[in-house]
């Protein structure tokens, strides 16, 4: 006897038919016709069951604060960080405990249960790391948030950042972040990643780095972060996020610099949505997008997941709490349009982002945690180009959320009554 059964699943990597048995908060079995009974059953109907969403980055402390105080009326980068400079000193703990609440509750109806936020060290009042511990704790019986130090005003660049950012750590905050662009020169930009990847070896902590968020092909302290991951011993445990610059990088030094990422088994986390909008700002035409070298990362062996970063915030006034929204992005503007390379940029919300996280016990093997979504669609492909409903969300063996089918319905003679999901003729009409 099962706790609960979801039976006729499509799988991510193809398998059809599948059931899968789940006991308390494991998967059990996962095989074609499973003979077995349970407590409940859900009929996924030869729909996709995929694990959960996760995403690797996020800034949850500005969540839902577009407007506040005023527009990112430049919609640049460098605009967003002074807004949010002149939000963060009035700021309550109660209002930034408030909107990422409210944003958690979106984000499980998407079947998004796993999140890396980096958390505004910048304030010595330390509200927003804070507000940030208080609400990962209220979260962590439906989404698993980490937390990461990150200076916004820059390590160096900021005074009393370095106090501040160890405060933090010391407060429980669980990774090491950074920005070294930001900082007032390439030096101090460099000195700042060997100083913030020292205090991770030191502490046994990941590290994950704003690194090279700018149009500027010479900033190149991706080169620097893989090289200290290497002397500090730290492969494996770093992420390089954003690394916009690489897309304007002359293509000689980046056939060195990827074997060298490779080398430091550095984790890649472009933001496709954020990318795009905020980078080429200073050009015409022709004008760059900014994106990272995604399939050439990949094809390198490197561990390549997609963040959303940011929703209606001094940043991005757009944004859902759908990773898949931020994989059909991808597939534009990386032009990774091929039936493989889709199967890529799924993997990049799923589990390659998981390995991102040091995620224990994620997928739909036996022994895996019983975290599931039931999606409104065949297989990726489809769930990449429809963005489709989640039906079911499941968090250790338990529903958590549903959302109704899509369901079109025509008044034209001849034709169907109703379509699924805005193609597909529901079956029995």
């Amino acid at each position: 006897m099962f706790d609960l059964i979801v039976r006729n699943a499509n799988l991510p990597d193809g398998r059809k038919g599948i059931d899968i048995g789940i006991q308390g908060s494991k998967i059990i079995a996962v095989e074609p016709n499973l003979q077995a009974q349970a407590q409940e059953e859900i009929d996924a109907t030869g729909r996709l069951v995929s694990p959960p969403f996760v995403d690797p980055h996020f800034h949850m402390d500005a969540t839902l604060s577009l407007g506040l105080p005023r527009m990112n009326v430049s919609g640049t980068l460098l605009e967003g960080i002074a807004l949010w400079g002149e939000l963060r000193p009035i700021v309550t703990k109660e209002e930034l405990v408030d909107r990422a609440l409210r944003y958690c509750d979106l984000a499980v109806t998407q079947g998004l249960l796993f999140i890396r936020s980096h958390v505004d060290t910048s304030d010595p009042r330390l509200v927003t790391v804070e507000a940030m511990i208080e609400v990962r704790e209220k979260v962590a019986p439906y989404i698993d948030l980490q937390l990461v130090a990150f200076p916004q005003d820059g390590y160096y660049r900021s005074p009393g950042a370095i106090d501040a950012l160890n405060c933090a750590l010391d407060m429980g905050v669980d990774i090491v972040g950074g920005i070294p662009h930001f900082e007032r020169t390439m030096g101090e930009g460099t000195a700042s990643v060997e100083a913030l990847c020292r205090i991770a070896a030191d502490r046994g902590l990941p590290v994950d780095i704003h690194c090279d968020e700018t149009d500027d092909p010479l900033s190149r302290h991706i080169e620097t972060l893989a090289a200290e991951t290497i002397r500090f011993g730290l492969q494996g445990r770093v992420a390089g996020s954003h690394l916009t610059s690489m897309h304007s990088m002359d293509n000689y030094y980046v056939s060195k610099l990827i074997p060298l990422m490779a080398e430091a088994e550095i984790n890649v986390i472009p933001n496709p949505l954020i990318n795009i909008m905020l980078q080429g700002r200073h050009d015409t035409y022709p004008k760059r997008r900014g994106m990272t070298r995604v399939r050439e990362l990949m094809d390198a062996g490197l561990n390549v997941s997609f963040g959303h970063d940011c929703v209606m915030d001094p940043w991005y006034s757009m944004g859902s709490g759908d990773m898949l929204e931020v994989g059909h992005m991808a597939i534009h503007v990386a032009q990774m349009a091929g039936i493989d390379d889709k199967k890529r940029i799924f993997d990049a919300l799923t589990v390659n982002s998981a390995k991102t996280m040091g995620l224990a016990g994620y997928g739909l093997e036996k022994g895996c945690n019983a975290d599931l979504v039931i999606l409104q669609a065949s297989d990726t492909l489809e769930a990449l180009r429809l963005k489709p409903n989640r039906l079911a969300v499941i968090r250790r063996g338990k529903v958590i959320a549903r959302s109704a089918p899509r369901i079109g319905e025509l008044f034209l003679d001849g034709r169907p009554a109703r379509i699924d999901g805005g193609l597909d003729y529901v079956p029995g009409y």
